[in-house]
């Protein structure tokens, strides 16, 4: 199986890692794919929300499947241009991502299908934003309706600085605040069948004890100790069915990967927020956890065939990732500083690139992570850190507590 991956991230560089490693997939190719995919893929040059260019490399490449990271492609509509190709995509079509590119539209299927979540109010004007305030009260929950990589959400107690992120975003959904440890779900589906990957946890703010301004993502970890045995079985039956259920009813069917963003409260699992496509940077630690063949996995969802395809086997043990960010991010992250120590084993670049010399240099905010495995959560976060510190990166960012409370048994889930 030939296979072309779409983006460039820590995400695409995990998904192509997981691609080289299973035996069906003959050639890989990823576009615009970053340094540290150079080493496992052939690299390519594209616009990644082009579906036109897209729609064309995948022909000239001769892909039997095309997988889509991140989350722009999939709304500009990439994965319906392929498909118009006769080629296989995993990824939803540009109707069916609105689920991550419109958080109104999200909030609109939830509602619909009955599915556990926040109360919601979506606003366009001061006057709407103040009457949704009052009436969520603080914590105050204010998210961009649209795409904003993952940094369009702001939760405060503080009201001005609420207004100051409605006026900034223009159109945005205000929520009431959802207690809880979150979860991150993973499912494959192939608009009927859902397949749920192992549940993971990752960490939003820049700060130690989630602290400072949301980010992309500081870190994840899988398994989680602590989550209730039956959480898969319970989202799947309150969540997901429901929900692939009430897309095929509007006619706009989701196939891909469904991201389940949920927080464990005391009346159980709510959805904090559906992505259309694998979340960055849990997809290290999920992928470095599965042992099933990931092309197999994601060529069955794209064609239909995911009811026939063997349950899933993962590895025994736990998974930690860390990220070095740049210095200023999530703000205006400095680029260009020298990275060492990058090109090994268990480092995935996020935002890297090579001077006219070869030298790796930082070109993001989040700039690599470095994923480590063990035989349980707690020698994984060793690794992980061990690892993390054998990379150099001028006055980089990372948390200290990626896990900490997981593995000190101090994470509690509400009960009434």
């Amino acid at each position: 199986m030939r296979v072309l991956v779409i983006g460039g991230g820590g995400r695409e560089h995990a998904l192509a890692l997981g691609l080289a490693a299973d035996a069906g997939v003959e050639r890989l190719v990823v576009a615009p794919g970053n340094p540290g995919i150079e080493a496992v893929a052939d690299v390519r040059d594209v616009v990644v929300t082009d579906p036109d260019a897209v729609a064309a490399l995948a022909v000239e490449t001769g892909a039997d499947l095309v997988v889509v990271g991140p989350e722009a492609p999939l709304v500009a509509g990439v994965a319906d241009a392929v498909r118009a190709k006769g080629i296989a995509c995993f990824g939803p079509s540009a109707a069916a991502a609105r689920l991550e590119g419109s958080k109104t539209f999200a909030k609109e299927v939830m509602v619909a299908a009955g599915v556990p979540t926040a109360t919601a109010y979506t606003c366009v004007d001061a006057v709407g934003v103040n009457e949704a305030l009052d009436a969520t009260g603080a914590p105050y929950v204010v998210k961009d309706d649209g795409l904003a990589a993952g940094k369009g959400v702001v939760v405060t107690d503080d009201r001005a600085a609420a207004l100051r992120h409605a006026g900034e975003c223009g159109r945005v959904v205000i929520e009431e605040y959802l207690d809880g440890p979150e979860v991150s779900l993973f499912v494959v589906t192939d608009g009927d069948t859902a397949v749920p990957l192992l549940p993971a946890q990752d960490f939003k703010r820049i700060g130690d004890g989630d602290t400072g301004p949301n980010t992309g993502g500081m870190g994840a970890y899988a398994p989680l100790p602590w989550a209730p045995a039956d959480l898969v079985d319970r989202v799947l039956a309150a969540v997901v069915t429901p929900t692939l259920a009430e897309m095929r009813r509007r006619g706009t069917p989701f196939a891909g990967l469904l991201y389940v963003g949920l927080a464990l409260t005391a009346d159980g699992p709510k959805v904090i927020e559906f992505n259309a496509r694998f979340g960055d940077p849990e997809t290290q630690v999920v992928l470095a956890q599965l042992a099933t063949p990931l092309g197999g996995l994601l060529h069955a969802a794209a064609t239909g065939t995911l009811a026939a395809h063997p349950p899933l086997r993962w590895r025994e043990g736990a998974a930690v990732t860390v990220v070095l960010a740049s210095h200023g991010y999530p703000g205006t992250a400095r680029t260009g500083d020298p990275l060492a120590g990058a090109e090994q084993p268990g480092v995935v670049h996020a935002g890297t690139r090579r001077a006219a010399d070869g030298t790796l240099l930082s070109a993001g905010g989040r700039v690599v992570c470095a994923t480590g495995t063990g035989a349980d959560l707690a020698a994984a976060r060793d690794a992980a850190y061990a690892l993390l510190g054998t990379v150099r990166l001028a006055d980089g960012q990372y948390r200290t507590d990626i896990a900490a409370a997981a593995v000190a048994g101090t994470v509690r889930v509400p009960t009434r």
